[in-house]
C-alpha cells in the first residue's frame, strides 16, 4: 500500500473535499459554517480522498481554533492520524455525531474510525457534550419571575462571579483551565471567549434576589453562527434553589427579543444538572460532540 499524500486545499482544488463519502452527517450539521478553503487539507492514497479536515475559527482569525470536520475512510485510520500530525495548527478536534449514533453499528462504526485515527495521532479524549437547538414552535419556557435581570457594564463583576461559579464547577474546559492556571485562569478565558463573540456586551446580565442578593449570571451571545446560550451559571451559596433554570429561561426569552430565531445550546453530558434545565425548557438535543484535546495540550497525569 502507498503512502498517503497529504495535501492543503486552495480555492482552485477545494472540490476534492466534498469526494469523502459523509455518513456522519457533518455537512447538515455545518451548514451555517464557513470554512475556509485554505484551512481545509485532505490525505489521498493512490489519487483517492481518503481523510480530510476542516479547521474553523472567526471571520477575524488569523489562525483556526479548532477543527470542527474530520473524515476518515474505513480501513484509512493511519492516514488520518498522518493528516492529523502534519497540520501547521494544533487545537482542539470537535466531532460532532448524530444523536442515537451509539445505538446503530453503522455510525457507531464510522465514529469509532475517526477516535481510532485521533488517538494514533495523539489526541486524547476531552470530554463529550450534548448540542441542543431551541426553535419558536417549541413554546417559550415559563419566566418564574423571582429574580429581577440587570445589565452589568464592569466585567469586574462578571470576573469574580466566574471564578466563584468554577469552584464547583462540572465543566470539563473549566476544569481543565484550573488545573493548568487555577481559578483566574479559567474565569479570564470565559471573557476572553464571550469578547470574541460578535455580539453585544451590553448583553451581559447579573441576577439578582428579591433580597438583592447575587444569585447568578447569564451571557446571551451571538457565535459566528448565531444566537446560542453562552453562559448559565448560579454561584456556589445560591445553589439548590433551581435558579439554573430561571437564568436559562431569562436568557432564551432574551435572545428571542433581539430577534432570534433559533437558539444554539451545550453542555457536557456528565452536567446533569444542566442537562435537566434544557430538558425542562423544551430544548431538544440534536447532536452530540466528543472533543479531543492536541497532544500539545494533553494534561500530563
Amino acid at each position: 500500500m502507498t503512502e498517503p499524500v497529504i495535501r492543503a486545499l486552495d480555492a482552485s482544488d477545494a472540490a476534492l473535499f466534498d469526494t469523502l463519502p459523509d455518513p456522519l452527517g457533518a455537512r447538515e450539521g455545518h451548514r451555517l459554517t464557513r470554512h475556509r478553503p485554505e484551512w481545509k487539507r485532505v490525505a489521498l492514497r493512490d489519487g483517492r480522498v481518503v481523510a480530510r479536515g476542516a479547521w474553523w475559527g472567526g471571520p477575524d482569525d488569523t489562525e483556526p481554533v479548532n477543527l470542527n470536520w474530520f473524515d476518515v475512510a474505513d480501513g484509512e485510520e493511519d492516514a488520518g492520524a498522518a493528516l492529523l500530525r502534519s497540520a501547521p495548527w494544533q487545537v482542539e478536534l470537535e466531532l460532532n455525531l448524530p444523536t442515537g449514533w451509539r445505538d446503530d453499528p453503522e455510525l457507531r462504526g464510522a465514529a469509532e474510525t475517526r477516535f481510532t485515527a485521533a488517538r494514533k495521532a495523539g489526541y486524547r479524549l476531552l470530554v463529550e457534550r450534548l448540542l441542543y437547538r431551541w426553535t419558536p414552535g417549541l413554546g417559550l419556557p415559563e419566566r418564574p419571575g423571582r429574580l429581577e435581570f440587570r445589565a452589568e457594564p464592569d466585567d469586574a463583576v462578571f470576573f469574580d462571579a466566574l471564578r466563584r461559579i468554577h469552584s464547583v464547577t462540572l465543566d470539563a474546559h473549566a476544569l481543565k483551565a484550573i488545573e493548568q492556571g487555577g481559578p483566574d485562569r479559567a474565569a479570564q478565558e470565559e471573557l476572553d471567549f464571550f469578547h470574541w463573540c460578535p455580539s453585544p456586551r451590553a448583553w451581559w446580565q447579573v441576577a439578582y434576589t428579591p433580597q438583592g442578593e447575587t444569585a447568578g449570571i447569564h451571557i446571551p451571545a451571538h457565535n459566528p453562527a448565531g444566537p446560542c446560550v453562552g453562559f448559565i451559571g448560579v454561584l456556589p451559596d445560591q445553589r439548590g434553589r433551581g435558579y439554573a433554570y430561571d437564568l436559562l429561561a431569562e436568557c432564551t426569552h432574551f435572545l428571542v427579543e433581539q430577534g432570534a430565531e433559533f437558539v444554539a445550546a451545550a453542555t457536557d453530558r456528565g452536567n446533569v444538572p444542566m442537562a435537566a434545565n434544557f430538558a425542562k425548557a423544551g430544548y431538544p438535543v440534536v447532536r452530540e460532540r466528543i472533543v479531543f484535546e492536541p497532544p500539545r495540550q494533553a494534561v500530563t497525569s
